[in-house]
Protein backbone atom coordinates (compact mmCIF):
# COMPACT_ATOMS: atom_id res chain seq x y z
CA UNK A 1 0.00 0.00 0.00
CA UNK A 2 1.69 3.79 -1.13
CA UNK A 3 1.88 5.79 1.63
CA UNK A 4 -0.29 9.09 1.03
CA UNK A 5 1.80 12.11 -0.01
CA UNK A 6 0.83 15.68 2.07
CA UNK A 7 1.86 18.83 1.95
CA UNK A 8 3.81 21.29 4.27
CA UNK A 9 2.66 25.17 3.54
CA UNK A 10 4.50 27.65 5.47
CA UNK A 11 2.76 31.20 5.16
CA UNK A 12 5.04 34.23 5.63
CA UNK A 13 4.37 38.02 5.92
CA UNK A 14 5.05 39.82 2.57
CA UNK A 15 6.93 42.66 4.10
CA UNK A 16 8.35 41.65 7.20
CA UNK A 17 8.79 37.83 5.81
CA UNK A 18 8.00 37.12 9.09
CA UNK A 19 6.15 32.86 9.94
CA UNK A 20 2.45 33.87 10.15
CA UNK A 21 0.88 29.97 9.83
CA UNK A 22 2.63 26.63 9.39
CA UNK A 23 0.45 24.25 7.98
CA UNK A 24 1.14 20.80 7.65
CA UNK A 25 -0.83 17.22 6.07
CA UNK A 26 -2.18 19.05 3.45
CA UNK A 27 -4.00 17.48 0.91
CA UNK A 28 -2.23 17.64 -2.60
CA UNK A 29 -5.71 18.63 -4.35
CA UNK A 30 -6.25 21.40 -2.45
CA UNK A 31 -6.84 24.75 -3.80
CA UNK A 32 -5.89 27.75 -2.63
CA UNK A 33 -9.38 28.72 -1.31
CA UNK A 34 -8.89 25.60 1.14
CA UNK A 35 -5.46 27.19 2.17
CA UNK A 36 -6.89 30.76 2.69
CA UNK A 37 -9.55 28.82 5.36
CA UNK A 38 -7.14 27.03 7.14
CA UNK A 39 -4.89 30.56 7.60
CA UNK A 40 -8.60 31.97 8.64
CA UNK A 41 -8.56 29.32 11.58
CA UNK A 42 -5.65 30.74 12.97
CA UNK A 43 -6.19 34.03 12.20
CA UNK A 44 -9.56 35.54 12.29
CA UNK A 45 -9.42 38.81 11.71
CA UNK A 46 -7.88 37.72 8.11
CA UNK A 47 -11.04 36.22 6.63
CA UNK A 48 -10.43 34.51 2.92
CA UNK A 49 -11.57 37.52 1.43
CA UNK A 50 -8.50 39.64 2.58
CA UNK A 51 -6.28 37.57 1.80
CA UNK A 52 -3.94 37.50 -1.02
CA UNK A 53 -1.37 34.99 -1.29
CA UNK A 54 1.84 34.72 -3.57
CA UNK A 55 4.60 32.20 -4.26
CA UNK A 56 6.73 35.28 -4.85
CA UNK A 57 6.53 38.49 -3.11
CA UNK A 58 6.44 40.50 -7.11
CA UNK A 59 4.28 38.50 -8.90
CA UNK A 60 0.49 38.28 -9.16
CA UNK A 61 -1.64 36.52 -6.51
CA UNK A 62 -3.05 33.02 -6.92
CA UNK A 63 -6.44 32.74 -7.45
CA UNK A 64 -8.85 30.79 -4.73
CA UNK A 65 -9.48 27.63 -7.82
CA UNK A 66 -5.58 27.14 -7.92
CA UNK A 67 -4.71 23.50 -6.99
CA UNK A 68 -2.20 23.28 -4.64
CA UNK A 69 -0.21 20.06 -6.48
CA UNK A 70 0.03 21.89 -9.91
CA UNK A 71 1.63 25.26 -8.38
CA UNK A 72 5.44 25.04 -9.08
CA UNK A 73 6.64 23.69 -5.70
CA UNK A 74 7.35 20.74 -4.05
CA UNK A 75 5.84 19.00 -1.30
CA UNK A 76 7.31 22.01 1.30
CA UNK A 77 5.79 25.03 0.06
CA UNK A 78 6.21 29.04 1.10
CA UNK A 79 3.67 31.42 0.37
CA UNK A 80 3.74 35.18 0.69
CA UNK A 81 0.57 36.42 2.60
CA UNK A 82 -1.01 40.58 1.76
CA UNK A 83 -3.58 42.05 3.27
CA UNK A 84 -5.95 43.54 1.22
CA UNK A 85 -8.37 45.35 3.52
CA UNK A 86 -11.53 44.81 4.52
CA UNK A 87 -13.84 43.85 1.57
CA UNK A 88 -17.34 44.31 0.48
CA UNK A 89 -19.75 42.05 -1.49
CA UNK A 90 -20.46 42.92 -5.41
CA UNK A 91 -24.05 43.38 -4.88
CA UNK A 92 -22.93 46.61 -2.27
CA UNK A 93 -20.53 47.84 -4.21
CA UNK A 94 -22.44 48.39 -7.11
CA UNK A 95 -24.92 49.94 -4.70
CA UNK A 96 -22.91 52.11 -3.32
CA UNK A 97 -21.40 53.02 -6.73
CA UNK A 98 -25.36 54.01 -8.39
CA UNK A 99 -27.18 55.27 -5.59
CA UNK A 100 -25.08 58.22 -5.39
CA UNK A 101 -24.86 59.82 -9.06
CA UNK A 102 -28.96 58.74 -8.95
CA UNK A 103 -29.04 61.06 -5.69
CA UNK A 104 -26.62 63.29 -6.40
CA UNK A 105 -28.07 64.41 -9.75
CA UNK A 106 -31.27 65.16 -8.21
CA UNK A 107 -30.03 67.97 -5.92
CA UNK A 108 -28.80 69.66 -8.72
CA UNK A 109 -32.05 69.69 -10.94
CA UNK A 110 -34.20 70.79 -7.93
CA UNK A 111 -32.45 73.47 -7.29
CA UNK A 112 -32.01 72.72 -3.33
CA UNK A 113 -30.58 75.71 -1.43
CA UNK A 114 -26.78 76.33 -1.51
CA UNK A 115 -26.32 74.83 -4.84
CA UNK A 116 -26.73 78.22 -6.78
CA UNK A 117 -27.35 81.21 -5.89
CA UNK A 118 -30.25 81.93 -3.20
CA UNK A 119 -32.68 83.35 -5.59
CA UNK A 120 -33.03 80.10 -7.97
CA UNK A 121 -33.59 77.98 -4.82
CA UNK A 122 -35.95 75.13 -5.76
CA UNK A 123 -36.91 76.96 -9.25
CA UNK A 124 -36.83 74.89 -12.45
CA UNK A 125 -35.21 75.20 -15.81
CA UNK A 126 -37.27 77.08 -18.51
CA UNK A 127 -35.59 74.21 -21.04
CA UNK A 128 -37.88 71.12 -21.94
CA UNK A 129 -34.53 69.41 -22.41
CA UNK A 130 -33.12 69.35 -18.72
CA UNK A 131 -35.99 67.90 -17.58
CA UNK A 132 -35.55 65.01 -20.16
CA UNK A 133 -32.08 64.87 -19.66
CA UNK A 134 -33.07 64.03 -15.86
CA UNK A 135 -35.44 61.31 -16.28
CA UNK A 136 -32.89 60.06 -19.10
CA UNK A 137 -30.32 59.76 -16.10
CA UNK A 138 -32.53 59.33 -13.58
CA UNK A 139 -34.09 56.06 -15.22
CA UNK A 140 -30.12 54.65 -16.21
CA UNK A 141 -29.40 54.44 -12.78
CA UNK A 142 -32.75 52.96 -11.67
CA UNK A 143 -32.00 49.99 -13.85
CA UNK A 144 -28.89 49.87 -13.27
CA UNK A 145 -30.08 49.58 -9.37
CA UNK A 146 -32.47 46.88 -11.22
CA UNK A 147 -30.19 44.79 -12.76
CA UNK A 148 -28.09 44.67 -9.44
CA UNK A 149 -30.69 43.67 -7.03
CA UNK A 150 -32.66 41.13 -9.39
CA UNK A 151 -30.78 40.41 -12.82
CA UNK A 152 -27.12 40.53 -12.48
CA UNK A 153 -25.49 37.03 -10.76
CA UNK A 154 -22.28 37.35 -8.84
CA UNK A 155 -19.64 35.12 -7.39
CA UNK A 156 -18.36 35.42 -4.20
CA UNK A 157 -15.67 38.20 -5.32
CA UNK A 158 -15.27 41.24 -3.02
CA UNK A 159 -14.06 44.51 -3.21
CA UNK A 160 -11.11 45.96 -1.60
CA UNK A 161 -13.20 49.10 0.74
CA UNK A 162 -11.10 51.75 -0.45
CA UNK A 163 -11.35 50.82 -3.90
CA UNK A 164 -15.01 51.00 -3.17
CA UNK A 165 -14.39 54.75 -1.60
CA UNK A 166 -12.51 55.98 -5.06
CA UNK A 167 -14.91 54.58 -7.38
CA UNK A 168 -17.59 55.87 -5.29
CA UNK A 169 -15.70 59.36 -5.66
CA UNK A 170 -15.29 59.29 -9.05
CA UNK A 171 -18.85 58.11 -9.93
CA UNK A 172 -20.35 60.59 -7.29
CA UNK A 173 -18.25 63.96 -8.28
CA UNK A 174 -18.47 63.22 -12.04
CA UNK A 175 -22.59 62.93 -11.89
CA UNK A 176 -22.34 66.03 -9.46
CA UNK A 177 -19.92 67.78 -12.55
CA UNK A 178 -23.13 66.72 -15.11
CA UNK A 179 -25.93 67.83 -13.06
CA UNK A 180 -24.19 71.06 -11.95
CA UNK A 181 -24.21 72.57 -15.80
CA UNK A 182 -27.34 70.89 -16.79
CA UNK A 183 -29.20 72.24 -14.73
CA UNK A 184 -27.75 75.39 -14.60
CA UNK A 185 -29.31 78.77 -14.63
CA UNK A 186 -27.51 79.93 -17.71
CA UNK A 187 -27.23 76.64 -19.47
CA UNK A 188 -28.57 76.85 -22.93
CA UNK A 189 -30.37 74.51 -25.04
CA UNK A 190 -28.54 72.18 -27.77
CA UNK A 191 -27.27 74.14 -31.04
CA UNK A 192 -30.24 71.80 -33.54
CA UNK A 193 -32.93 71.92 -31.09
CA UNK A 194 -35.57 70.10 -30.28
CA UNK A 195 -34.08 67.82 -33.52
CA UNK A 196 -31.29 67.10 -31.81
CA UNK A 197 -32.65 66.15 -28.53
CA UNK A 198 -35.09 63.88 -30.35
CA UNK A 199 -32.69 62.53 -32.34
CA UNK A 200 -30.49 61.64 -29.98
CA UNK A 201 -33.09 60.63 -27.02
CA UNK A 202 -34.24 57.39 -29.51
CA UNK A 203 -30.82 56.21 -29.63
CA UNK A 204 -30.66 56.83 -25.56
CA UNK A 205 -33.59 54.72 -25.15
CA UNK A 206 -32.56 51.81 -27.86
CA UNK A 207 -29.05 52.04 -26.29
CA UNK A 208 -30.79 51.64 -22.51
CA UNK A 209 -33.14 48.54 -23.61
CA UNK A 210 -29.88 47.26 -25.14
CA UNK A 211 -28.01 47.23 -22.72
CA UNK A 212 -30.58 45.59 -20.25
CA UNK A 213 -31.04 43.02 -23.20
CA UNK A 214 -27.63 41.77 -23.07
CA UNK A 215 -27.52 41.68 -19.23
CA UNK A 216 -30.38 39.23 -19.71
CA UNK A 217 -28.66 37.19 -21.60
CA UNK A 218 -25.60 36.65 -19.66
CA UNK A 219 -27.86 35.97 -16.81
CA UNK A 220 -29.49 33.37 -18.78
CA UNK A 221 -26.06 32.21 -19.35
CA UNK A 222 -24.95 31.88 -15.88
CA UNK A 223 -27.63 30.11 -15.03
CA UNK A 224 -27.87 28.63 -11.28
CA UNK A 225 -24.76 31.34 -10.46
CA UNK A 226 -21.98 29.06 -11.54
CA UNK A 227 -19.43 30.17 -14.04
CA UNK A 228 -19.79 30.22 -17.10
CA UNK A 229 -19.15 27.20 -19.25
CA UNK A 230 -20.14 28.56 -22.67
CA UNK A 231 -19.99 31.84 -24.68
CA UNK A 232 -22.51 34.24 -25.43
CA UNK A 233 -24.59 34.12 -28.42
CA UNK A 234 -27.26 36.08 -30.16
CA UNK A 235 -30.39 34.92 -29.31
CA UNK A 236 -34.30 35.67 -30.62
CA UNK A 237 -33.85 39.18 -29.41
CA UNK A 238 -32.88 41.81 -32.04
CA UNK A 239 -30.63 43.63 -29.10
CA UNK A 240 -28.94 40.60 -28.65
CA UNK A 241 -27.93 40.58 -32.44
CA UNK A 242 -24.47 42.70 -31.83
CA UNK A 243 -23.32 39.49 -30.19
CA UNK A 244 -21.94 38.62 -33.74
CA UNK A 245 -19.85 41.48 -34.14
CA UNK A 246 -18.71 42.05 -30.58
CA UNK A 247 -17.82 40.56 -27.27
CA UNK A 248 -19.35 42.64 -24.66
CA UNK A 249 -22.41 44.17 -26.64
CA UNK A 250 -23.47 45.64 -23.39
CA UNK A 251 -20.18 47.87 -23.11
CA UNK A 252 -21.00 48.58 -26.70
CA UNK A 253 -24.57 49.90 -25.61
CA UNK A 254 -23.33 51.84 -22.37
CA UNK A 255 -21.23 53.62 -24.67
CA UNK A 256 -23.64 54.49 -26.99
CA UNK A 257 -26.02 55.49 -23.99
CA UNK A 258 -23.43 58.15 -22.74
CA UNK A 259 -22.56 59.48 -26.23
CA UNK A 260 -26.21 60.07 -27.13
CA UNK A 261 -26.88 61.91 -23.50
CA UNK A 262 -23.97 63.97 -24.52
CA UNK A 263 -25.23 65.17 -27.85
CA UNK A 264 -28.66 65.16 -26.44
CA UNK A 265 -27.18 67.83 -23.50
CA UNK A 266 -24.59 69.57 -25.64
CA UNK A 267 -22.66 69.18 -22.68
CA UNK A 268 -18.78 68.91 -22.51
CA UNK A 269 -18.72 67.37 -19.04
CA UNK A 270 -20.81 64.75 -20.60
CA UNK A 271 -18.65 63.92 -23.17
CA UNK A 272 -15.79 63.76 -21.20
CA UNK A 273 -17.32 61.48 -19.09
CA UNK A 274 -18.04 59.46 -22.35
CA UNK A 275 -14.16 59.17 -23.64
CA UNK A 276 -13.40 58.38 -20.40
CA UNK A 277 -16.06 55.31 -19.66
CA UNK A 278 -14.79 54.36 -23.13
CA UNK A 279 -11.50 54.11 -22.38
CA UNK A 280 -12.27 52.23 -19.22
CA UNK A 281 -14.81 49.87 -20.86
CA UNK A 282 -12.58 49.35 -23.45
CA UNK A 283 -9.92 47.95 -21.43
CA UNK A 284 -12.63 45.49 -19.27
CA UNK A 285 -13.98 44.27 -22.85
CA UNK A 286 -10.77 43.21 -24.65
CA UNK A 287 -9.91 41.33 -21.28
CA UNK A 288 -12.89 39.30 -21.30
CA UNK A 289 -12.31 39.02 -25.26
CA UNK A 290 -9.46 37.42 -24.56
CA UNK A 291 -10.46 35.30 -22.00
CA UNK A 292 -13.26 34.13 -24.32
CA UNK A 293 -10.70 33.59 -27.44
CA UNK A 294 -8.54 31.23 -25.08
CA UNK A 295 -11.12 29.33 -23.10
CA UNK A 296 -13.13 28.31 -26.23
CA UNK A 297 -11.83 26.91 -29.73
CA UNK A 298 -14.39 27.48 -31.90
CA UNK A 299 -14.88 31.28 -30.74
CA UNK A 300 -16.21 33.29 -33.73
CA UNK A 301 -13.14 35.26 -35.54
CA UNK A 302 -15.41 37.77 -36.67
CA UNK A 303 -15.97 39.18 -32.98
CA UNK A 304 -14.03 42.00 -31.87
CA UNK A 305 -13.94 43.45 -28.26
CA UNK A 306 -16.78 46.49 -28.20
CA UNK A 307 -16.75 48.14 -31.24
CA UNK A 308 -17.83 46.06 -34.51
CA UNK A 309 -14.77 45.58 -37.08
CA UNK A 310 -12.46 48.13 -35.38
CA UNK A 311 -11.88 47.50 -31.52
Amino acid sequence: MSRATFFEVEILDVTSREQLCFLDKVEPCSTIGEIKNLFHKSYPQWYPARQALKLDPKRKQLRDDEVLQNLPVGTSATMYFRDLGPQLGWTMVFLAEYIGPLLTYLLFYFRLPYVYSPSYAFTSSPHPVVTLACACHTCHYVKRLIETIFVHRFSHGTMPLRTIVRNCVYYWSFSAWLAYYINHPLYTPPSYGERQVNYALVIFVLCEIGNFSIHLNLNHLRGDGSRCRKFPCPTKNPFTWLFFFVSCPNYTYEVGAWVSFSIMTQCLPVALYSVLGFIQMTIWAKGKHRAYSRKFKDYPSIRMAIIPLIV
